[in-house]
C-alpha cells in the first residue's frame, strides 16, 4: 500500500487504526506526518526511525524544516537502489519540485544541505564523471605507508601533550585534532598551518558565532596554497587536482579541496570518537579486541554499522514518477538516504547483538557513483590513530559513567561532545619507549599498494599561515538547470551547512 503526501492545505484527522492516530502534536505536522527535526526527533533519532519503519515500511513520508515533505529511505535494499540508479534518482537538487514552486526560502535551514553547488556531489552524468574522476584519481595517488607515517607522527604529538597528566578528553584533545593535522599534510600545507586549521575546523563545524570567519580563513589558506603550488608543484592533493587532465578551473579546485578537507575531518572525527567510546565502554567489545578475536578494522566496521558518522544524506531527487519500497514517488520528490536506519534494517540484521566482523556492506560510505571517494584515507587515519593510542596507553578507562556522556544532534548527524578518560600518567620518555607495531592491522586493503613515484606527499613550500582571511569568491559556471533555479543564499554554503551540523 502506498502513502501519498496530503495536500498542503489539508489537515486530515488520522483514521482509527492509523499509526498516527492518538499521537500528541510533538513531532507531528498538521497533516499527521512525523517531523525529522525538533527536540523529539533529535533526542532519539533511532527510535524515530523504528516508528517510521513500523508505520510505513522501507520508505516513509516525513517532514523537514518548515514542514516540507520528503521521503526517508529506511530499508537497506531501498537505499542501495536509490544510490545505484542515478537515472531514477538524481543528485542534482535543482530538480526538486519545492524549488519549482518557490517554497524554499533562502534562509531555510535546508538550504545549506540541498542548495546546488558546482561540485561533483551535486552532479550527474558527464559532469559528475569529469569532476569525480579528478578527485578520485588524486586521492588514489597517496601511498598508504605515507599516510600512516603522518598519522603516527601526529598521534604521538597529541599523546605527548596529555600523557603526563593522566587525564584527557579524547574528543577535544585527540579525535578533533588528528584528522585535520593529517589532511593538511596530504593537501601539501606546511606543518605550521595545522594547529590553526584544526582550530578553524572545530569552530566551523560547531557553528559558533565566528564560524563564517573560520570558513573564510580555510578558503584563504587554500587559495594561497593554490598560488604557491602553481609556482612550486608538489606531491600533494592541491597539485594533482590543478594538474589533472580533467582541466578543473581554479574555483572547481578550490571548492573540491574544501569539501574533501572538511568532510574528511568531520566524518573521521565522529568515527574516531565513536570507536573509542565503544572500545572503552562495551565490555564484550573490549574483551574481543584485547583477546585477539577482533582486529581493529573489524572494530571500526562494527561502529560503521552501528554509529555511522552521518545519520542520513540529503538527498536524491526523482527524475520521473517511480516506485520505491512500496511507495509511489512523484517526479521532483526529494528522498533522504537513511544510512543509520538502513544499517539496522531487520532484513539484513535480524539480531543487532550479532557482531559483524569483516562485513563491509554497511551504507555508511554510500554506494554507486557517489560512494565516498576518501573512505580509505579516513579509515587509515582512524585505525592507525586508535591503534597507536591504545598501544601507548593500554590502561585507558572512562573518567565518568557512560550515562553521563552527552551528545548533540541535528537532523543529519549526532556527535559525542566529550569522552573524558583517565590512565596512569607517563613521562614523554616512557611514552616514547613503547614500541608501536610496524605492520599494524590498520591499512585498508583497497588503497593502492604500489603508488606512482610521486605518491608520498611532502610540503614543498614553507611560509607563514595567512593572518587575515578573505571571503570565498567561487564563480564556477553552472550546468544547465533541469527544472528550477535554487534561490540565492545570504551566507556561504559551507558555513551554513556546518552551522547545522553542531549546535
Amino acid at each position: 500500500m502506498s502513502t501519498s503526501f496530503p495536500d498542503d492545505d489539508a489537515s486530515p484527522t488520522p483514521p482509527p487504526g492509523c499509526p498516527a492516530h492518538g499521537l500528541g502534536a510533538d513531532g507531528l505536522g498538521a497533516n499527521g506526518l512525523r517531523r525529522l527535526y525538533g527536540p523529539e526527533a533529535e533526542a532519539d533519532p533511532a527510535g524515530l526511525y523504528e516508528k517510521l519503519r513500523a508505520e510505513h515500511g522501507e520508505v516513509a513520508p516525513v517532514l523537514l524544516h518548515g514542514d516540507v515533505p520528503a521521503w526517508l529511505i529506511l530499508g537497506h535494499a531501498a537505499n542501495l537502489a536509490a544510490m545505484r540508479t542515478p537515472s531514477r534518482f538524481s543528485r542534482d537538487s535543482r530538480r526538486w519540485t519545492a524549488f519549482q514552486k518557490g517554497e524554499i526560502a533562502p534562509t531555510s535551514p535546508l538550504m545549506p544541505v540541498i542548495a546546488w553547488q558546482p561540485l561533483c556531489v551535486f552532479a550527474d552524468g558527464d559532469t559528475h564523471k569529469r569532476l569525480r574522476g579528478a578527485v578520485t584519481d588524486s586521492l588514489n595517488r597517496f601511498d598508504r605507508r605515507g599516510v600512516r607515517r603522518y598519522v603516527t607522527r601526529f598521534t604521538d604529538q597529541l599523546i605527548q601533550e596529555f600523557g603526563p597528566t593522566g587525564r584527557a578528553d579524547l574528543v577535544a584533545q585527540f579525535a578533533e585534532c588528528l584528522p585535520m593535522l593529517v589532511m593538511t599534510q596530504l593537501v601539501g600545507m606546511p606543518e605550521e598551518y595545522g594547529p590553526k586549521l584544526v582550530d578553524a575546523a572545530r569552530d566551523l563545524m560547531k557553528g559558533t558565532e565566528t564560524a563564517v570567519a573560520s570558513n573564510e580563513y580555510v578558503v584563504a589558506t587554500l587559495r594561497r596554497m593554490m598560488e604557491r603550488k602553481r609556482v612550486a608543484p608538489g606531491n600533494d592533493l592541491v597539485t594533482w587536482l590543478m594538474q589533472h587532465e580533467a582541466g578543473l578551473t581554479d574555483d572547481e579546485v578550490l571548492e573540491h579541496l574544501r569539501v574533501v578537507l572538511l568532510a574528511a575531518h568531520e566524518n573521521t572525527v565522529n568515527l574516531i570518537s565513536d570507536t573509542l567510546k565503544m572500545v572503552l565502554t562495551d565490555k564484550r567489545f573490549r574483551a574481543h579486541l584485547s583477546g585477539g578475536q577482533m582486529t581493529l578494522p573489524d572494530a571500526l566496521d562494527q561502529v560503521l554499522w552501528d554509529s555511522p558518522p552521518m545519520l542520513l544524506v540529503a538527498g536524491r531527487w526523482a527524475t520521473g514518477d517511480t516506485e520505491l519500497g512500496g511507495q509511489q514517488i512523484k517526479a521532483g520528490d526529494m528522498l533522504l538516504l537513511g544510512l543509520a536506519a538502513g544499517n539496522v534494517d531487520p532484513a539484513v540484521r535480524p539480531d543487532l547483538s550479532e557482531p559483524l566482523f569483516g562485513n563491509r556492506s554497511h551504507l555508511t560510505f554510500g554506494s554507486g557513483p557517489h560512494e565516498c571517494p576518501g573512505q580509505d584515507i579516513g579509515r587509515a587515519i582512524a585505525e592507525t590513530g586508535i591503534d597507536i593510542l591504545l598501544t601507548r596507553l593500554p590502561d585507558l578507562e572512562p573518567a565518568v559513567p557512560e550515562d553521563e556522556f552527552t551528545w548533540t544532534s541535528a537532523w543529519i548527524s549526532k556527535h559525542l561532545v566529550e569522552l573524558p578518560v583517565r590512565f596512569a600518567p607517563r613521562t614523554p620518555e616512557e611514552l616514547a619507549a613503547v614500541a608501536v607495531p610496524t605492520t599494524p592491522q590498520t591499512t585498508p586493503p583497497s588503497m593502492p599498494s604500489t603508488p606512482p613515484p610521486s605518491a608520498t606527499p611532502t610540503a614543498t613550500v614553507s611560509a607563514p599561515a595567512p593572518s587575515a582571511p578573505t571571503p570565498a569568491t567561487a564563480t564556477a559556471p553552472e550546468s544547465p538547470v533541469p527544472q528550477a533555479t535554487v534561490p540565492r543564499q545570504r551566507r556561504g554554503w559551507w558555513s551554513l551547512l556546518t552551522g547545522r551540523f553542531r549546535r
